[in-house]
């Protein structure tokens, strides 16, 4: 595990990289990472967002206008704000884009960027059954260019090419985001975040790779990904998979069951999910990192529970009126923990 004294002559070193090259920093320390700033949610379809149709998440329904979606939207966020979210990543997908679905989906985008939040919009590949790569490449730009037209001005939405891009190679998928930013002028590089290899889980290829130098990178961690672990062997996994990058990760996917009591403030607990979510909490705010919990509504269901019993929270209300009610206080509090909260 790296050593604190280390973690801090890293942060510096590479704040001072990118002062001289006129990046900014957030955060008033100069240890501070790039992406403190993101305090986020996943707002996922319920069933989770790899599909073959329109995405609609959870609390939406696909009759809606664009005026009951902002109108839903900003209920949802009331409530994650109240825990101090101030980002949500949301998904997108080539059937999705474009449609008259997309116009009233966009109420949920533009209630965020009203209020400030931050808006990660993010492809899913279209259908589990896809095996991690891009179902139609000609699509996947068409949709693109529609978004980065729409948004590319915008600055509280950033883009994030692919989530979990599993079937290509290390190569291959460099090729494939490189070509994408070149492709898709319209989104600046300060707001685009490039996933990891694998499903999002080792950010060290792309780190290493110049081409994503002036990009933020996406990483995802769960402990289902790996053998049981320590809470220290959890956190050495987590820092050694961000490569040097930290500084320029957001943990745009880490989740833990919410639902079955698990105490996320025990230290000494022997549970896994409980070790897992304090050590990569750990992680992200040694190293002043933002991430986005996975999910605070959608998802998919565990067993006849209805829910994802990762999810944050629990979904209540009808019509406009929706209301989140956390599911955990402890996993919530590890979580704004996590953000430096």
């Amino acid at each position: 595990m790296i050593e604190n004294a280390m973690r801090r002559l890293l942060s510096i070193t590479v704040v001072i990289a990118l002062t001289a090259l006129g990046g900014a920093v957030a955060g008033s320390s100069p240890a501070a990472a790039a992406t403190s700033q993101f305090r986020g949610m996943n707002w996922a379809v319920l069933g989770d967002n790899f599909s073959t149709g329109p995405l609609v998440v959870q609390g939406l329904s696909q009759s809606d206008s664009n005026a009951t979606v902002r109108a839903k939207a900003n209920a949802v966020y009331n409530s994650m704000a109240a825990i101090g979210v101030n980002t949500v990543r949301l998904p997108i997908n080539t059937h999705t884009v474009g449609t008259t679905w997309w116009e009233a989906y966009r109420g949920a985008i533009d209630a965020a960027t009203a209020r400030g939040f931050k808006v990660i919009l993010a492809y899913w590949e279209d259908g589990a059954a896809s095996g991690g790569r891009i179902t139609n490449i000609a699509a996947w730009n068409t949709m693109w260019s529609k978004v980065t037209y729409t948004y590319g001005s915008n600055t509280n939405v950033y883009f994030e090419p692919m989530n979990e891009p599993h079937g290509y190679t290390s190569a291959d998928w460099r090729t494939v985001a490189a070509n994408w930013l070149s492709y898709h002028y319209s989104a600046v590089p300060a707001r685009v975040l490039i996933g990891g290899t694998g499903y999002s889980q080792d950010l060290r290829d792309v780190c290493n790779d110049s081409r994503f130098s002036a990009t933020l990178l996406s990483f995802h961690h769960y402990a289902f990904f790996y053998s049981a672990m320590t809470y220290d062997a959890f956190r050495s996994h987590v820092q050694t998979r961000l490569g040097n990058c930290a500084s320029r990760a957001v943990v745009t996917e880490y989740g833990a069951p919410m639902s079955t009591g698990l105490n996320y403030a025990d230290a000494n607990s022997t549970d896994n999910f409980v070790r897992h979510i304090r050590a990569v909490t750990q992680v992200m705010r040694d190293n002043q990192m933002g991430g986005s919990y996975w999910p605070a509504i959608g998802g998919k269901p565990t067993g006849s529970s209805g829910f994802d019993y990762y999810s944050m929270f629990a979904l209540s209300g009808s019509g406009t009126n929706l209301n989140l009610t956390v599911r955990n206080t402890s996993g919530r509090d590890r979580i704004r923990y996590g953000w430096g909260l």
